[in-house]
């Protein structure tokens, strides 16, 4: 028994994998040690040389601000406007903060890449990277969702709307939306992170994406991530099957609409969403199905387009037809205009319109002065105090 430890110990690694049961093999010792988890994995750039890095870089920095503008002002302008405090632009607000949470976790470090000409990314970053891209995705599919639920108490059940989409139903709705990204979340990365890799850490994505990760694992230990993974695909048919008779219901109620302007205002309303929608499922269709028909050349371009494309036309397309938003919006960028060009005469003209105003409030004989008034802003006192001795 020694002498035959002996010599496994001194031909080990010339040997094949056929060993006695009793006996360790090396090459499956080997393959312990390769599988076990890696401390970095690599991430695809996307180029090669300096110039077209810098390209790159600058190409997905423009990118990054267009959508961190875009989805900023809209959420500033909905928590600022307080007649955008409606379920619609509430849920509005919440697909915004996944459009910002889905671009800033994967852009940015294929930014750094091609700045630093450093493809790594540690491992606990990438299970980072892989978490909140879960959570973000999916709870903006499942948010698409409850905001196909909202058009469709709004135009086939109106009158039932101030109580079936009231605040305390929108923050549940809202609730359970960020906790199923969650869960589906903590699932995906545990499982996928728990399984051992053999295959080394190359990622062929520009951020860790589970597919690829799945790959990098050893051949048949990947049942479990295949359980979870088969639980998602139920949830996502299920809403995608909610969204379409949803949809069929209401384009049945509006055709039956008698007048044309109600049908136009009606559509209206709906196709902001109804183009979201199209968007965000046929990109993630697609790029799900490339990973086993194309290249991976065309894989790296489906995840831009279903991870950086729609962050930043969302808020495009939200904005270009409504005209309360559209409001919003320049009232929001008149302000912020304003306030960086302020000057004393500025303030004080301002200061005694407020003045004007509580005049007009003001009962009778009650004077308002100020040291210094503009002129319209004394007209303005002339016709108050003219009305109020008639």
């Amino acid at each position: 028994m020694t002498l035959w430890k002996v010599l496994l110990r001194e031909v080990c690694p010339n040997l094949s994998m056929s060993f006695p049961r009793w006996t360790v093999p090396c090459a499956q010792k080997k393959q312990m040690s390769n599988s076990s988890s890696p401390n970095e994995f690599l991430l695809r750039a996307f180029a090669d040389t300096r110039e077209l890095q810098l390209l790159h870089f600058s190409l997905f920095l423009g990118l990054y601000l267009a959508a961190l503008l875009g989805n900023g002002l809209i959420i500033t302008a909905i928590a600022c406007d307080h007649r955008l405090h409606t379920p619609m632009y509430f849920f509005l607000l919440n697909l915004s903060v996944f459009d910002l949470g889905t671009i800033s976790t994967s852009v940015p470090k294929s930014m750094a890449i091609s700045l630093w000409n450093s493809r790594a990314i540690s491992y606990s970053g990438c299970a980072a990277q892989v978490f909140f891209l879960v959570i973000f995705i999916l709870a903006e599919y499942f948010l698409l969702t409850v905001m196909a639920y909202d058009r469709f108490v709004a135009i086939c059940r109106p009158l039932h709307y101030s109580s079936l989409m009231g605040s305390r139903a929108c923050v549940k709705m809202a609730a359970a939306v960020w906790g199923s990204g969650f869960l589906n979340a903590v699932l995906h990365t545990a499982n996928t992170f728990s399984l051992p890799l053999c295959r080394g850490n190359a990622v062929e994505q520009f951020y860790c994406s589970l597919p690829q990760l799945r790959r990098l694992s050893c051949s048949g230990s990947y049942l479990r991530e295949s359980g979870v993974t088969v639980v998602s695909l139920c949830l996502v048919l299920g809403c995608f099957v909610f969204i379409v008779l949803s949809y069929v219901q209401i384009f049945t109620a509006v055709l039956r609409i008698p007048s044309e302007q109600g049908r136009h205002k009606a559509f209206s309303t709906c196709l902001p969403h109804l183009v979201v929608v199209s968007l965000f499922v046929s990109t993630l269709m697609f790029a799900q199905l490339s990973l086993s028909i194309s290249s991976p050349a065309q894989d790296l371009v489906m995840a831009v387009l279903y991870s950086v494309v729609p962050p930043i036309v969302n808020p495009l397309i939200y904005s270009m037809r409504n005209k309360e938003l559209k409001d919003a919006l320049r009232k929001l960028i008149q302000w912020y205009e304003v306030k960086q060009n302020i000057s004393p005469q500025w303030l004080l003209y301002h200061l005694c319109q407020e003045v004007v105003i509580d005049a007009l409030q003001a009962p009778p004989g009650l004077l308002v002065s100020c040291c210094v008034v503009p002129p319209a802003a004394i007209g303005m006192v002339q016709v108050t105090q003219e009305d109020q001795g008639q």
